[in-house]
């Protein structure tokens, strides 16, 4: 099977094409703009492979995207190109709506064009699976609430009304052109290759340099957390196994305050990394608290049951494993933390990136 994933340089997408690349004998097509969160050094090990391809184009390009389609004749895709900082949606939310809303309905209006083109076996076996989040659902109130497929989409920032919007819109192309989607709501991702203006890799990393551990409030937002290898698998799952039209929950059944993460990361640290910088007595020392943003949610939990019971799928790692191996992951690739910290591996994006094109 011949794969599109869009923003197959970012974190889970880089996840996903090398799950597929490992796992499986399908082709990828990556397209991706790559802005400052795509970072092709996610996927060297995987630049070589004959089954492996690169486009770089914004998805917002309905021309451009229509030469992809054209040319590589996908059977799938998978679409993951999203803004997707918090934070970022805050100060500028403009690109938020252009690539999550705008970019979502050229590549659904794409997709449809290009399977009117195609023989009925593509036809029939085509899927569009469109990568989504669970802040969509907005806030948890009660204690023991999960999000469920169902749960009425109440979201509160910038960037998870463009998600939002854009599941609309992918509903909207199912029941109007009949276009074969699915849709993935997941929780919080961590892992290895995540950007370091998340909360997890920022905290690593300062730490390790000795640096403040900023906190929102008190730190008693609570989040469930994924590990992206397990993401990746359920979404793997989803597009080959997963009922068109239908939406999917996928969860980690690790719901965590963020302080207690933060506390949790610098007790790892404390293990594998004991020398610590000058002046440094304990890691946690240099947990800062500071000024909530502007419409934090509280809680997210979700429910995976539907996805555990009808496709199979269950997460592997158990938060305090998952962490370990994305603490030791960190501290054995100083490089590729090195080059996004200082910027050098943005030199990609100005027409340098033919070595890991395929």
């Amino acid at each position: 099977m011949k794969i599109l994933v869009t923003g197959g340089a970012g974190f889970i997408g880089s996840a996903i094409i090398r799950h597929i690349l490992a796992h499986t004998q399908d082709h990828v097509i990556n397209l991706d703009k790559l802005t400052y969160a795509g970072n092709l050094e996610s996927l060297a090990n995987c630049a070589s492979n004959p089954r492996y391809s690169f486009e770089q184009v914004d998805i917002c390009d309905a021309g451009e995207v229509e030469r992809v389609f054209s040319t590589h004749c996908p059977e799938a895709v998978l679409h993951l190109a999203a803004e997707s900082h918090v934070d970022r949606s805050i100060d500028d939310p403009a690109a938020f709506i252009t690539t999550n809303i705008c970019g979502t309905h050229t590549l659904l209006d794409q997709s449809r064009k290009y399977l009117e083109s195609c023989n009925a076996a593509t036809r029939a076996n085509f899927r569009f699976h469109h990568v989504s989040t669970d802040e969509v659902y907005g806030d948890l109130e009660g204690p023991e609430d999960l999000f469920l497929e169902t749960t009425s989409y109440q979201p509160s920032s910038p960037y998870s009304a463009s998600k939002a919007s854009s599941d609309h819109l992918v509903r909207a192309w199912h029941r109007t052109y009949g276009l074969p989607v699915m849709i993935t709501n997941c929780s919080n991702n961590y892992g290895p290759y995540h950007f370091p203006e998340k909360l997890i890799p920022l905290m690593i990393l300062n730490a390790m340099e000795g640096k403040p551990l900023p906190v929102y409030g008190k730190g008693e937002q609570i989040r469930d957390w994924l590990y992206v290898e397990d993401h990746a698998r359920a979404l793997y799952t989803v597009l080959t196994t997963g009922k068109v039209g239908e939406t999917y929950n996928i969860g980690g059944w690790n719901e965590k305050k963020n302080i207690d993460v933060v506390l949790t990361l610098c007790q790892i640290l404390e293990d594998l990394v004991p020398d610590k910088p000058t002046g440094i007595a304990r890691y946690k020392d240099l947990i800062t608290f500071v000024a909530d943003r502007p419409g934090h949610d509280q809680r997210y939990a979700i429910d995976a049951r539907k996805i555990e019971c009808d496709l199979g799928w269950k997460p592997v790692e158990t938060f305090e494993s998952g962490l370990l191996k994305t603490v030791q992951w960190y501290i054995n690739n100083p490089e590729w933390c090195k080059h996004v910290q200082d910027g050098s591996y943005q030199r990609q994006r100005l027409g340098t990136q033919s070595s890991v094109d395929a």
